[in-house]
């Protein structure tokens, strides 16, 4: 089959990777210049989630203090950001928390098998490190992460509790002072840079042909028939809406994996897609002394801030800010992104003083699409030839190969790897 995906982040460019594998011909059209250039680009490095950075569950927007749960403002809301709101405190219960965890779960590790498996095929070096440690700052929040380590041990996943003292022995650049309540070490968890990955994964699609990619050209609108569907391409300069006629993509199916921009993309569908935008930050700031720097990614638990080394820099990753879902366009005011900033700029302090140059930092932000249920939009949306790749969230960038496989699936026409109830937990249209 030809199969057209829209974007060239991470999602796109695995899709197209699974699609091709399957035997299918796939075009990708990614409005910039090359790919890896919008969400992707910032991303923290954080290959696969675990229960306690996934961004929903116990921690996750508890309170309206300022960064606590991970969000730095989240007032005056009303309308869908209300109900967003209010639906993901219905389901912070450890209860609700652990059922959506164990549907997320056979993702990840299908994620994690097709990850392991291109690597070992084309041999791919993408600045990978192991070993992640998540610290937590206070025992109340310490109480709150209790219902993800039970996940941990109900899972069998490899990890260490530790207290306090013990994080400090084992990372010798921690502050014991001022005291926090401990943390939990992830000897195989990892990051990785994700940018870099999608660019030779690209480059591998290049090389054994059978994928095309249209980079700096925007989608206007997706047409769907029963025997095809297409892609209207948008001008590439002003003039050329007046001299020439709307240029046209056909195949026989289109995967909508353009983050941020999917849900304007299948709105005309009548798919509402259950995501909401939240805008995220980072900063690489460069190394200021190598003997502060941690040996292993440090993450703040209760706050979702990574700090990890990426080559000459410290990147510092989160300071998500929730906001109204026609802001998601309009850029954030110099105040909330001040304050979204000082927040990675504390953290680095806090957990790393004296590793990063924050002055000397390079700031970027971008739209992460969020589900309250925390599960991302994957598979067919309303239409036998519309499909969606959205919504993997700022944790865990590996996901997006575990969907792509679900996708290629379901077009080739072969029943998913995924239990049943993991693929109708994901469907876009869950609602």
């Amino acid at each position: 089959m030809d199969v057209i995906v829209i974007g060239g982040g991470i999602a796109g460019v695995a899709t197209a990777y699974q699609l091709r594998a399957a035997g299918h011909r796939v075009c990708v059209v990614e409005r910039h210049a090359t790919v890896a250039q919008g969400a992707t680009y910032g991303h923290s490095g954080i290959v696969l989630p675990t229960p306690l950075d996934v961004w929903f569950g116990p921690t996750f927007l508890r309170d309206g203090r300022h960064g606590a749960g991970g969000v730095i403002c989240r007032t005056g809301f009303g309308g869908p950001a209300r109900a967003f709101v209010k639906r993901l405190r219905t389901l912070h219960g450890s209860e609700a928390f652990a059922a959506r965890y164990a549907q997320l779960r056979p993702l990840i590790e299908a994620a994690e098998s097709a990850l392991g498996d291109a690597e070992n095929r084309f041999q791919l070096e993408y600045e990978q490190r192991k070993g992640l440690l998540y610290l937590v700052r206070s025992t109340g929040e310490w109480a709150l992460t209790q219902p993800a380590l039970e996940l941990l041990r109900r899972f069998e996943v490899p990890h260490y509790a530790l207290s306090a003292a013990e994080c400090v022995a084992f990372e010798h650049n921690i502050p014991a002072d001022p005291p926090f309540a401990g943390g939990v070490h992830f000897d195989s968890g990892r990051v990785a840079n994700c940018p870099l990955f999608v660019k030779q994964l690209k480059q591998l699609l290049d090389n054994n042909g059978g994928v095309q990619f249209q980079t700096g050209r925007e989608v206007s609108a997706i047409r769907l028939e029963s025997g095809r569907a297409a892609v209207e391409l948008a001008p590439r300069l002003p003039e050329d809406a007046r001299t020439r006629d709307v240029e046209v993509i056909s195949g026989d199916a289109v995967v909508v994996a353009a983050g941020a921009q999917t849900p304007r993309l299948v709105a005309p569908f009548g798919v509402k897609l259950p995501l909401y935008p939240l805008r995220v930050h980072t900063l690489n700031a460069p190394v200021a002394h190598e003997e502060c720097v941690p040996h292993t990614t440090i993450v703040d638990t209760a706050r979702r801030v990574a700090v990890t080394r990426m080559n000459h820099r410290l990147r510092i990753s989160g300071g998500g800010v929730l906001l109204r879902a026609r802001q998601a366009d309009e850029p954030l005011t110099e105040a909330l992104t001040e304050q979204a900033q000082a927040l990675l700029g504390e953290a680095s302090r806090d957990w790393a003083p004296g590793a990063a140059r924050i002055s000397a930092a390079l700031a970027w932000e971008g739209m992460k699409l969020l589900s309250a249920d925390g599960l991302p939009a994957v598979g067919n949306a309303g239409h036998p030839r519309l499909f969606v790749n959205a919504g993997h969230g700022p944790a865990g960038w590996a996901l997006a190969l575990g969907s792509a496989q679900l996708i290629a699936q379901q077009i080739t026409g072969i029943k998913p790897d995924l239990p049943d109830d993991t693929v109708a937990a994901l469907r876009p249209d869950r609602g």
